[in-house]
């Protein structure tokens, strides 16, 4: 098992005992398994470079999703989801966000 699996196993189960403590209320969240990459980014008329500059990505990672030889996992999923639902206002908030950084 690598490190970073077992990390991501570790935090879910000590998420799993502060909920059963009530320390944590259960978060309800609903990502798709599956996600269309490439549909996503040619629905908002952008090339693989431009969608992976634009929110953050790697062009390994875009290549690998929309070939099928990797799937974003987790976080990533959700935000993939927030870009195909409000591409616009992601955009804004990572632009807003980086004149944040500067100042």
């Amino acid at each position: 098992m690598s490190k970073e699996a077992f990390e991501r196993i570790s935090e879910g189960l000590d998420e799993a005992v502060r909920i059963a403590r009530g320390e944590l209320k259960p978060v309800k969240l609903h990502v798709p398994a599956e996600l269309d990459v490439r549909g996503m980014r040619r629905r908002l008329g952008l090339s693989q470079d431009a969608f992976a500059s634009a929110f953050g990505f790697t062009i390994n990672q875009i290549r690998e999703w929309e070939q099928g030889r990797a799937r974003p996992l987790g976080g990533v999923r959700a935000y993939l989801l927030l870009i195909e639902r409000s591409p616009q206002s992601i955009l804004a908030l990572l632009q807003d966000t980086g004149a944040h950084q500067a100042a």
